[in-house]
């Protein structure tokens, strides 16, 4: 069974070729075996466009040095590059200013780096708010700095849909005086959820809360202002925005980031070292210890100016579109449950879903024999899937080469995997 064939229009004005996208991103031709390769794993780690995989060779054959320290010309090129790289961050996500950008190894980091500074302000009886729906990333280092600090850590819920309960969390005072730090994700890798996060930064710093944004989800597939965000802090990473792996964003509002100590300490980070103590650097290289990511920088400063010039608004329409069309197809399959919204509004394009008698595994197994790339598993997100009451899930996710043929074949590779095992779709 396959998902309806209508064309889905993106709004007037924003107008989108997704062959021609697609046509720059070399991975995208391969095969699997006998079939054509279908990646719907982008929430994972989205491919590469030709201008970022050159921009890579091109940095370490011609420009490969270390950054700050060298009084060379490769080094001057080597800084200009990674330094260029932050002010193109900051101009792709709004920030006032480039040195309100840190650059991390992942979002992982900057998320604890984020959970470490602030948590060097929380004692006993403060609160740390996240909710039910995050990532790994953003739960473990609030309990981390809750066990330090002796604060407690407290969450939203979501609704039956899949969204916070906000009416609950009013209703029961989560956020309020004790309230230190709220980090809530963006947009849910699982759900595909788009939480209200400007909403939640209102009620966070209406009580003196830092507001701290995952921004893993919605830094790719939304036009992101972090003014608009309500954000005090947003941690992305770059593999999921068409950039290398190995480099991740903390941007901070610089007032806030110059009142935090340093996260770890070595080279650069500095500003003097005396065997009695030291004094550390501003923002941001007081949080970049070390030789820092550098080719990471100047790449994603090159994926962050692909995907502006591409235009995010035409991104997130085409995301749109080609959610509501798999939500569509899927809903066809007989005894199929969609975890999270089943219409495609404040929502992004990652789906997970479990179909009776099908383990997630098998499920993602057998897909990938007929060539879709598809995750199997709980996505580094256990306690919301305890919440809804299922061990796993598969989890398809689109980005902005996704076609609609993709979703076609997905559809019809989840009704073969179910009558393989017995079932009827």
């Amino acid at each position: 069974m396959t998902a309806p064939t209508q064309q889905r229009e993106v709004p007037a004005g924003l107008g989108y070729d997704v062959e021609a996208v697609r046509s720059q991103f070399p991975i995208l031709s391969r095969t699997v075996g006998d079939h054509p390769l279908r990646y719907l794993d982008s929430a994972n780690t989205s491919q590469k466009p030709q201008a970022v995989i050159d921009a890579i060779t091109e940095h370490y054959r011609d420009h490969n040095a270390n950054v700050a320290r060298a009084m060379h010309l490769l080094g001057a090129e080597a800084t200009a590059a990674y330094e260029g790289g932050r002010a193109r961050v900051a101009d792709f996500i709004g920030a006032p200013r480039p040195e309100e950008v840190v650059f991390t190894k992942n979002a992982s980091e900057a998320l604890n780096l984020a959970a470490h500074t602030l948590g060097s302000r929380l004692r006993e009886g403060d609160e740390v708010v996240v909710s039910v729906a995050e990532h790994h990333s953003n739960i473990v280092p609030w309990q981390l700095a809750c066990e330090r600090s002796g604060a407690t850590l407290r969450w939203f819920d979501i609704t039956e849909e899949g969204r916070l309960d906000l009416e609950a969390a009013r209703r029961e005072g989560l956020v309020n005086e004790r309230t230190k730090v709220v980090s809530i994700a963006w947009v849910s890798n699982v759900l595909g959820t788009v939480h209200p996060v400007a909403e939640v930064a209102a009620m966070a710093h209406a009580v003196g809360a830092v507001m701290v944004v995952d921004g893993c989800q919605g830094v790719p597939q939304l036009p992101t202002r972090v003014a608009d965000l309500g954000a005090d802090l947003l941690a992305f990473t770059g593999h999921k925005m068409v950039g290398p792996t190995g480099i991740g964003v903390l941007w901070g509002r610089y007032d806030l980031l110059e009142s935090l100590p340093p996260f770890l300490g070595g080279g650069e980070m500095i500003e003097v070292v005396r065997m009695t103590g030291s004094t550390y650097a501003p923002p941001p290289a007081r949080f970049e210890a070390g030789t820092p990511p550098i080719a990471g920088g100047a790449v994603l400063g090159v994926a962050a100016d692909w995907l502006a010039d591409l235009g995010m608004e035409r991104v997130a329409a085409h995301e749109q579109a080609i959610t509501r069309y798999a939500l569509e197809g899927l809903q066809t399959i007989r005894g199929l449950r969609i975890l999270g919204p089943t219409e495609a509004v404040q929502r992004g394009g990652a789906i997970s879903f479990t179909v009776p008698d099908v383990h997630p595994h098998d499920m993602a197994q057998l897909l990938d024999s007929r060539g879709i790339a598809v995750r199997g598993g709980h996505h580094c997100a256990r306690p919301l899937h305890e919440r809804l009451g299922v061990q796993s899930s598969t989890r398809a996710s689109f980005y902005l080469y996704t076609t609609e043929a993709e979703v076609d074949a997905l559809v019809e590779g989840v009704a073969r995997t179910i009558t393989f095992f017995g079932g009827t779709p």
